[in-house]
């Protein structure tokens, strides 16, 4: 959808181009970009994670608020299971503490990633692996098969330092993955405030 916004008043000296700003969401490449939309070092447009519609179901939907309070949640549990699992591999004590540890944070994950697919669903109209979340969802996908492997390792009687360190595996993946999710995340709040302030600004130079 493309959406031209025409400046009331125009000043001769003004040509054709500078004469309209284009807003465009999801659209290729050769529409003209919005002027109000930041660019990158290089010139480029950088894509808005969310368009308002978008924008408008995340604040709505209920699924925001269960990723919100998840998220945390599964960050609170893989840092006791940390401590936990470290003790065991350190000291050979507390094996059973550990495992229930690394349980508890494998179950967050999958509920997680359950909801996380409805919230998808909700805000991009897709299950996983919309553009704006795809190597998210990629890597998490991957978190998950590690979890299952911890999961499999553990009733298939594995050694138990061996499931353990691939636990640790799991949560380095997790770590990073939720590090550069966050990243994304505080980019595209930072990309709305700029937006919105051109366009307050631009809005104010043509009243």
């Amino acid at each position: 959808m493309t959406v031209v916004h025409s400046p009331t008043a125009r000043r001769p000296d003004q040509d054709d181009a500078s004469a309209a700003s284009v807003v465009t969401h999801h659209e290729p490449s050769r529409t003209t970009p919005d002027a109000s939309a930041p660019r990158s070092r290089s010139g480029r447009v950088r894509k808005p994670l969310y368009t308002p519609e978008q924008r408008k179901r995340r604040d709505e939907t209920k699924w925001t608020l269960v990723q919100g309070i998840l998220a945390p949640l599964q960050l609170f549990a893989m840092l006791i299971s940390v401590v936990l699992v470290l003790r065991y591999l350190k000291t050979g004590e507390g094996l059973l503490a550990a495992n229930v540890s690394v349980i508890v944070k494998t179950i967050f994950l999958y509920v997680i990633m359950v909801t996380g697919a409805i919230w998808e669903k909700v805000v991009f109209d897709q299950y996983l692996f919309h553009e704006a979340f795809f190597w998210e969802d990629v890597v998490s996908f991957g978190v998950i098969a590690v979890h299952t492997a911890y999961l499999w390792g553990l009733f298939a009687g594995w050694d138990p330092r061996v499931n353990l360190t691939i636990a640790l595996v799991a949560y380095v993946i997790y770590t990073v993955n939720a590090i550069q999710f966050l990243l994304k995340l505080k980019a595209a709040r930072r990309m709305e405030a700029e937006m919105a302030a051109t366009a307050q600004a631009t809005a104010g130079a043509t009243a």
